[in-house]
């Protein structure tokens, strides 16, 4: 292992000054912006936090602990870079090391972010009545769901009794194109912008179900806007079926989505459709605000 550096040694790019918005901190920025990465283009931009961030980010189920190398070659940069940033964020308690195998993990101090979001967000406070009561009088699966990028994120989830996915759970992502809440986002959105986030996504079918040409999604998405929800019936995942509604903030934009999804053993496509899409059409009009 390098020798570890003391924080009087380290460089600029690891320790910025904090002198606020002005000259100065541009010139720090462009500084920590300088090495394998380049110069950055954002004089506002701490690059030392961009990469803390990265190297916690590098740890996913593929990777539920490192070696420093590792560490070092998952976030591309070189290893001394690497000691300091993991021995920081294990001061801070958001990375463990084993004392034995000297990998690195994450604890569960990262929940952290987490919790302060879930609890501060005004729309899943909104929310929550109707995520609990439509789970209570239906005993089915209950999602609330975000859109970031060209992806959804479930933010709550009620599971079922009757057990669906068991391996979706808040956090999740899926391509917004083959899920109910994702079209039900897209079609609350001005068509020419809906359209361009079609065009940045991966298309491709994930079962025989899948609706994933741009034409065919375009279509789908302009036949929910006219009927105020959407559908995907095992588009995902297998026996899956999902009806979605768009949760809509004070100027008319979807910021999210509510869904209720149940088991193809259970209901046909057609079943499920006209007993809940009045359901979560009721519930998502209830938590958007006007």
């Amino acid at each position: 292992m390098a020798p570890r550096r003391s924080i009087s040694s380290a460089s600029k790019a690891d320790v910025p000054a904090d002198t606020g918005v002005d000259t100065g901190s541009a010139a720090n920025a462009a500084t920590e912006g300088a090495g394998s990465e380049g110069r950055t283009a954002d004089p506002l931009m701490v690059m030392s936090v961009d990469k803390a961030f990265r190297v916690l980010h590098a740890f996913d189920s593929t990777r539920p602990s490192m070696s420093l190398t590792q560490v070092a070659a998952a976030v591309g940069m070189d290893k001394s870079a690497a000691q300091r940033f993991t021995y920081t964020l294990e001061k801070l308690g958001y990375l463990r090391k084993d004392p034995v195998t000297k990998r690195f993990e994450l604890t569960v101090r990262t929940l952290d972010l987490a919790h302060h979001y879930l609890h501060s967000n005004a729309m899943l406070q909104r929310a929550m009545p109707y995520l609990m009561h439509l789970s209570k009088t239906t005993e089915e699966t209950i999602n609330l769901t975000m859109m970031e990028g060209t992806e959804i994120v479930f933010v709550s989830r009620f599971m079922s009794r009757h057990v669906l996915n068991t391996d979706v759970i808040v956090g999740t992502r899926m391509p917004a194109y083959c899920t109910a809440p994702g079209i039900a986002i897209l079609s609350r959105l001005p068509t020419a912008e809906a359209a361009a986030l079609i065009d940045r996504m991966d298309l491709k079918p994930h079962t025989p179900h899948t609706t994933w040409r741009r034409d065919d999604l375009l279509a789908k998405i302009a036949k929910s806007a006219v009927s105020g929800y959407a559908t995907a019936f095992e588009e995902f995942y297998h026996g899956d079926l999902s009806v979605a509604a768009a949760i809509t903030g004070s100027g008319g934009l979807p910021v999210g989505a509510l869904n209720i999804a149940v088991s193809r053993a259970r209901f046909t496509p057609e079943e499920m459709e006209e007993r809940f899409a009045p359901l979560v059409v009721a519930a998502a009009g209830s938590v958007s605000q006007r």
